[in-house]
């Protein structure tokens, strides 16, 4: 009988915690556990991205108790599959990540993740491919401020690349771009061709070698792809889609954390991507023109290169840059392409980052047996300007805005040009930022969290995203 009255008061106790949106459906409550789709009731958060998929999956990850961090872990890899030409598994990037919970790993203050691609020990093929950096960055932005199980993330990408899905139509832009080249090597031709004719919109992309790996990637865990069998694979397969890549490359290719670049904005601060996701030292440079005079596009464009390309020369560190008059500058040569996405929870936590492959499509050859594009060098091409910001208000530890950027020699611009405007009207994209950059936004003028938040987002009007949420 005692056993019987401590089981009763246990499963009392039990249920004085529950959540009345997820109860526990072993009790009959009906409602979708956390990791479920349907979790969350209301409002979701946001992410923009600048393919709808990816967008999708993400809002899915939101809508099963995801935090922000999920959501983009999700978001970075189903654009692996859905949009290989700018964000593989061979390339890398940057995010800026924030918590508005003073209590939180970084205590409420946003914190950039660095994954951006590197070159291998040795130099050698006419392609020469850099070491891929993104699972392992995804990997960390989780472990710093993921919630649901890291392997869970992985499943939307995996079932993409193993069943299918309809070629998106930013993709069938890049592929019209370069196709030449690209289905010159047999395996990309499996991938992104029929019958050796390039894919069209809609058409099914189908990418099994790539499934595999994701699979791999989720039962064995990341490390698999720097220290285990996937990296044994990309070893003997590199000398052939722009390698060598050694065993020692993959093992020292680590992602790091480093302090944002800070900029105040009346009551509020903004955090940019620090280098070497310059295109965040880029964009600040900018922004603090901007500022002053908000009509100064064209000073402010070349201040924003012109700081970019100094520090690239070496010798001059971010602050100093920042607060010196605009360096001479011999203009910056035509940089890679990148895309860009953003990501908040209904907690006010967000993430904003920038992912290329240092050329569309990388170096155009895939590891064969593996299914992944290798990025390229930046020993042999300049690297993209990875650009996005985050503001947020110090005081009351909540978010307000953020925005990620691409275009080129544009993202720079495009990021502090949208950011002062998201902040300065409270819209998401009041007007387009300008050509040839490319701008996702999520902000919440009233701040999130908040009694009385109100927040919107929008994907570039001239792009092919999707800004996704629910209710």
């Amino acid at each position: 009988m005692r056993a019987v009255i401590v089981l009763a008061l246990t499963l009392a106790c039990g249920a004085c915690g529950a959540v009345t949106s997820a109860s526990n459906s072993m009790f009959g409550g009906g409602g979708p556990a956390r990791g479920q789709a349907g979790f969350v009731t209301g409002f979701l958060g946001a992410a923009v991205a600048d393919e709808p998929r990816a967008a999708l999956a993400a809002r899915d990850v939101l809508s099963a108790g995801g935090t922000a961090a999920d959501a983009a872990v999700a978001l970075g890899f189903t654009l692996s599959v859905t949009l290989p030409s700018r964000a593989s598994l061979g390339g890398g990037g940057a995010c800026l990540a924030y918590a508005a919970d003073r209590k939180s790993i970084n205590e409420g203050v946003p914190e950039a993740v660095l994954f951006t691609p590197i070159a291998p020990s040795g130099f050698g093929g006419d392609r020469p491919a850099a070491v891929p950096m993104l699972a392992r960055g995804l990997y960390l932005l989780h472990a710093r401020y993921g919630r649901l199980p890291f392997e869970g993330l992985v499943v939307p990408a995996e079932q993409m690349a193993r069943f299918g899905t309809p070629a998106p139509r930013a993709l069938i832009r890049d592929l019209a771009l370069v196709s030449g080249p690209l289905l010159a090597d047999p395996a990309a031709r499996a991938v992104f061709s029929q019958n050796g004719v390039p894919l069209t919109e809609g058409q099914s992309l189908l990418q099994p070698d790539l499934a595999g790996t994701l699979t791999q990637l989720r039962v064995g865990g990341v490390g698999d792809l720097y220290t285990g069998v996937l990296a044994r694979r990309i070893v003997q397969a590199s000398p052939l889609a722009g390698g060598p890549i050694t065993l020692a490359d993959l093992n020292a290719a680590l992602p790091r954390l480093a302090p944002a670049l800070v900029l105040p904005y009346q009551r509020d601060k903004v955090a940019f991507l620090p280098p070497p996701a310059d295109g965040g030292l880029a964009a600040a440079a900018a922004f603090g023109l901007l500022q002053r005079d908000p009509s100064a596009y064209g000073p402010a464009a070349a201040r924003s290169l012109a700081v970019a390309e100094r520090w690239r020369m070496g010798g001059v560190d971010a602050q100093s840059l920042l607060a010196s008059a605009t360096p001479p500058s011999a203009a910056l040569p035509p940089l890679p392409a990148s895309t860009s996405f953003v990501t908040l929870d209904r907690e006010g936590n967000a993430v904003a980052c920038a992912l290329s492959m240092d050329n569309l499509f990388g170096t155009g050859r895939m590891l064969s047996g593996v299914g992944i594009l290798l990025a390229a060098s930046p020993s042999a091409v300049p690297p993209p300007l990875y650009a996005a910001a985050l503001a947020w208000n110090e005081n009351i530890r909540a978010f307000r805005a953020a925005v990620s950027g691409s275009g080129q020699n544009g993202a720079g611009m495009a990021v502090a040009v949208g950011m002062l405007n998201t902040l300065s009207t409270g819209q998401p994209m009041p007007t387009p930022v300008p050509d040839p950059g490319r701008a996702n936004v999520i902000t919440c003028p009233r701040y999130l969290p908040g009694e009385n938040s109100v927040c919107a987002w929008a994907n570039d009007p001239r792009e092919f995203g999707l800004a996704a949420s629910g209710n």
